[in-house]
């Protein structure tokens, strides 16, 4: 799930749960309902996978992660929750708070947003202005799964009905932290989260630009989150002939404080990674790829099998030996494109 690039189901659906419990449930029936279905729905885009592990990269996060997209997501949501409601025999909870579907389709969509939202702070990346912009925005401060924010949301939808518990033992009326309060809690909890997470993140960036790498200044660099400690990133760095991956402490902050730094040498650009790059999963790939680099090796026929690796994933799993992300073209020996894959799953080369 996770060498995919997606967040994770758990935090949408809980980040909508909260949303729906901080107000949007007092004006409309079927609000919380909907917006925990609607903060997931955008990820409807894994139906791809049908068309192959190619097409399925080619589309991921596209038009269901983006600002017009919404639009059809969040009427999926409410069609749905329409035919829940007449299913169930028009009955809501609450008899004198029926559903407002005009209501639910903008909480829908309020919502989704959400999930752009949650899938920008990561490390993969949205396109949130397609069609119109292809353009891939990261803010690379959030691991796809992130434990801290997982508790932050549960205690924000738990921690009412356990007072609500505790009361009804003793006799007492309601008192302490009700719904509406806890979930606004969480979801600005979540928020704080962000800014010592962003903080951090811009401390290991000043890191990494602050020295040279084999006496080369560097081009660009990125940091990305490990997956606890908040204080440890993955750091990447661009100069003109190499890319370095070392760990940044950024409390610190320092660079490779273990002494394991890795010097990757680009490689020399041919004819056939030429060509490779200008295939369909080429273009994809390198249009989304932030360190994109490559591997060329002879396969048995006389052709060429081309890997294509984005180095901000290199160390997602550094025990594991996985190289998450990962993608391959085979060309035969006129370098004519064979094959396609993401990962270990082949397709035939588009015509």
């Amino acid at each position: 799930m996770f060498s995919r690039g997606n967040v994770e189901p758990i935090t949408h659906f809980l980040t909508g749960a909260c949303m729906g419990r901080v107000g949007f449930n007092r004006r409309t029936a079927l609000a919380t309902a909907t917006m925990t279905l609607a903060a997931e729905a955008p990820d409807l885009d894994v139906l791809g996978r049908f068309h192959g592990s190619v097409f399925a990269f080619a589309h991921h996060r596209g038009f269901t992660h983006s600002f017009l997209g919404l639009f059809l997501t969040s009427a999926v949501v409410v069609g749905f929750m329409y035919l829940v409601w007449r299913l169930r025999g028009r009955k809501t909870n609450d008899p004198n708070l029926p559903p407002h579907w005009g209501l639910l389709f903008l909480f829908a969509y309020l919502a989704g947003l959400s999930h752009i939202l949650l899938d920008f702070t990561n490390n993969y990346g949205v396109r949130p202005f397609w069609p119109f912009s292809e353009r891939w925005y990261s803010w690379d401060i959030v691991f796809i799964a992130d434990p801290v924010l997982w508790a932050v949301l549960v205690l924000g939808l738990v921690v009412p009905g356990f007072f609500a518990l505790i009361n009804q033992e003793i006799g007492m009326k309601q008192q302490g932290l009700r719904g509406r309060a806890a979930a606004m809690c969480a979801l600005v909890a979540m928020v704080l989260l962000w800014t010592v997470r962003d903080y951090e993140h811009r401390r290991a960036i000043n890191a990494l630009r602050a020295r040279t790498y084999e006496q080369e200044q560097p081009i660009r660099a990125g940091a990305y989150p490990t997956y606890i400690n908040p204080f440890t990133w993955h750091g990447v760095v661009e100069t003109r002939s190499l890319f370095a991956l070392a760990e940044v402490e950024s409390l610190s902050p320092e660079v490779d404080p273990g002494g394991s730094m890795e010097v990757r040498y680009k490689p020399e650009e041919t004819p056939v990674t030429l060509a490779a790059k200008r295939s369909y999963l080429g273009r994809v790939y390198l249009d989304w790829a932030k360190f994109p680099i490559t591997e060329t090796e002879k396969t048995a026929n006389g052709g060429y099998l081309v890997r294509f690796y984005d180095l901000r994933f290199e160390q997602a799993f550094p025990s594991s030996g996985r190289r998450p992300l990962s993608a391959g073209v085979i060309l035969d020996s006129n370098l004519d494109i064979v094959t396609e894959f993401m990962g270990r799953n082949a397709q035939p080369a588009p015509d």
